[in-house]
């Protein structure tokens, strides 16, 4: 009997243990490691920095705010034909939207930083999307 409770505590505090090493998204913290990663990426000096990046997150606000609206799109499938075509026809429209304002965006970088910094910019921002989605798709995995 003393080897049953035994092996409960064990696997309770086994269970607590794994609990607490599962990492949470930090919104904070992804942003912050995405401009020190562009920041690096695209070699930007701190007056560079300090230009950008307010700019850089106006877009990223804008972006978002369409974002919510293509994921409340997709939560409900519609009921008819007319329906799904309307919906088709909406989404493309806000795909067009999404890339009206990085060509928005992306001039008013041009504004702030030499083109080859801009391209570096756009670049890293892939890179660490792609990398982000990489880790996330392997959570047991050392990071």
């Amino acid at each position: 009997m003393k080897k049953v409770y035994t092996l409960i505590l064990f696997m309770a505090v086994a269970v607590v243990a794994f609990a607490q090493e599962q990492p949470r998204f930090s919104p904070e913290k992804f942003d912050a490691e995405l401009q020190q990663f562009i920041v690096q990426e695209a070699h930007l000096t701190p007056q560079e920095s300090a230009k950008f990046f307010p700019v850089y997150k106006e877009m990223q606000r804008k972006q978002r705010a369409i974002y919510d609206r293509m994921r409340q799109m997709g939560k409900v499938k519609p009921q008819d034909e007319a329906g799904c075509q309307k919906a088709i026809q909406e989404h493309d429209n806000i795909e067009v939207e999404l890339k009206r304002i990085q060509q928005t965006y992306h001039n008013k970088f041009l504004d702030i930083l030499p083109a080859s910094k801009v391209y570096d910019v756009i670049k890293a921002e892939d890179h660490f999307h792609r990398r982000m989605l990489k880790r996330w798709s392997r959570p047991h995995e050392q990071k």
